[in-house]
């Protein structure tokens, strides 16, 4: 009888050799994450991601995650650690599946920007088709998790907010304008290349702007690889990740940022070869199926999102440009990052598609 598939934990790998620091020199702030420890220090990184820099420390039997800003970031707006830490210090006690934070460091001479330590989660994360995480995805197992994804982020929009911390941290009305505005200004700042879908994109949300639809948190973030799931129960989510972009404002357009992560059977190949998790394959949830199921559990009214869908995929486009001009201008040769350019064409091709159809139910 053959043994059932053992969940993998996400782990850390060594440190890229670019981005490597001194251990010792963040000692001070181990010991005040964790007093009275001594020993060694040692650190490893989680390379998977591509904006900040995230690794693992650890000093004797503790360990804890950093978060810094990376090498040649120019918006410094996204990549802010004082307010990822006021995030997630007004987070404690309202919202359960935000990491603790241990430690802030503002001496930008330690490591040459600001970092922090939060606490270390322990689970299984889905990245691309989930065959790396040790688990059988079987159908079954991915209507569950995917239907997780959706139950959580309704949980996450339902955090109290008048009246906390958490509502200094944003400036809900005017949001939707502002994103247009802001997201756009920041692609044409990070451009390298002529993507004519991507500009067409752009204006055309400019042109299209609904009411906005309320004032929750939003992740701004949401996706598979930014959460962890209990490696006993993978549908149950133990953590959410990465709240580098979270901020206070209309939850339609969180919605569609997980929406424009969420591939679909039917999209086009090289989409499919991006995917941010295992949206497509048998068994999850489809686009269609998620703006249902939010609507239903949150009691919100949705309608057809194909604004917010199509501004989420344009949005991704400008994260994915940002950090393909680390690149091309030289601030980091992490090989990853050379096929960027056209990862960026891509979703600028299912941008058109969306609005040729006028329907996100049509790509469903």
């Amino acid at each position: 009888m053959s043994e059932a598939p053992r969940p993998r934990l996400d782990e850390a790998d060594e440190v890229r050799e670019e981005e490597r620091f001194d251990p010792e020199r963040i000692r001070p702030a181990l010991l005040q994450a964790f007093p009275g420890e001594s020993g060694p220090i040692t650190a490893r990184q989680f390379r998977k991601g591509h904006s900040n820099l995230t690794y693992l420390v650890a000093i004797g039997d503790h360990e804890a995650v950093l978060r810094r800003a990376p090498f040649g970031a120019k918006v410094k707006s996204a990549h802010d650690m004082a307010r990822e830490w006021n995030l997630l210090s007004a987070l404690q006690g309202v919202y359960p599946r935000a990491p603790r934070p241990l430690a802030f460091c503002d001496d930008e001479s330690v490591l040459g920007a600001r970092f922090y330590l939060m606490e270390r989660v322990q689970g299984v994360i889905l990245r691309g088709d989930g065959s790396s995480s040790g688990l059988s995805l079987g159908p079954e197992l991915l209507r569950a998790t995917s239907g997780a994804l959706v139950d959580n982020l309704v949980d996450l929009h339902a955090v109290p907010v008048a009246g906390t911390p958490l509502a200094a941290l944003g400036k809900p009305a005017g949001y939707v304008s502002r994103q247009v505005k802001g997201w756009t200004e920041r692609y044409f700042a990070a451009k390298t290349d002529e993507v004519p879908e991507i500009e067409a994109a752009a204006a055309w949300a400019a042109a299209h702007m609904p009411p906005e639809s309320g004032v929750t948190l939003v992740h701004n973030d949401y996706k598979y690889d930014n959460v962890v799931l209990d490696p006993v129960d993978p549908s149950r989510v133990v953590a959410v990740l990465d709240w580098e972009m979270a901020t206070i404002g209309d939850p339609l357009m969180d919605l569609g940022t997980a929406l424009g992560y969420w591939t679909d059977p039917g999209d086009p190949p090289e989409l499919l070869a991006s995917a941010f998790g295992p949206t497509h394959l048998p068994g999850s949830l489809c686009r269609r199926e998620v703006v249902e199921r939010y609507a239903a559990r949150s009691g919100r009214a949705v309608g057809d999102v194909l604004f917010h869908y199509v501004f989420a995929l344009f949005k991704l486009a400008v994260i994915v440009q940002q950090i393909y001009r680390r690149y091309h201008d030289g601030h980091t040769t992490d090989p990853r990052f050379a096929r960027l350019g056209a990862m960026v064409r891509v979703l600028g091709t299912q941008a058109s598609r969306a609005l040729d159809r006028q329907r996100i139910h049509d790509l469903g």
